[in-house]
């Protein structure tokens, strides 16, 4: 069996975002050679995401908006987690509600999606860069 490592980083200029990382992920496995398998993607930061969903730009608004609604930002008086000097628990959240990480099966040399799925890192608490593991496990 083989493995293979990578980790991706990312530097979101604002509080929140969402990227595709789709394209970065099958990089990896076209890198690792392994055709059967799993691909492990995980958020290697307690502020922020890695989770699967369509590609479309008014269902990230959608995830935005009714995450805002669930943890606001505002008042940071709010989160007892603030009271260390951060202003991030929303962050935290935010994270806990959306994931840490995807398992993918491997099939063939392909991530073995379903119709319309991609991989996206979510971040909560942006500002600064941090990283995604990609671990790859197989044949």
């Amino acid at each position: 069996m083989k493995s293979y490592r990578k980790e991706l980083w990312f530097n979101v200029p604002g509080r929140r975002g969402f990227i595709n990382i789709t394209p970065q992920v099958l990089r990896c496995l076209d890198e690792s050679g392994i055709r059967e398998g799993f691909a492990l993607v995980n958020a290697m930061h307690i502020t922020a995401s890695v989770f699967i969903n369509d590609d479309e730009q008014g269902l990230l608004q959608d995830y935005e908006e009714w995450l805002e609604k669930l943890a606001p930002h505002e008042p940071t008086s709010q989160y007892r987690h603030n009271l260390t000097g951060e202003d991030n628990g929303d962050a935290h959240i935010k994270r806990q509600v959306m994931g840490r990480e995807v398992v993918v099966a491997i099939t063939e040399g392909r991530l073995d999606f379903g119709p319309w799925e991609q991989i996206f890192y979510g971040e909560f608490d942006g500002r600064r860069r941090k990283r995604v593991l990609v671990k790859i496990i197989g044949e």
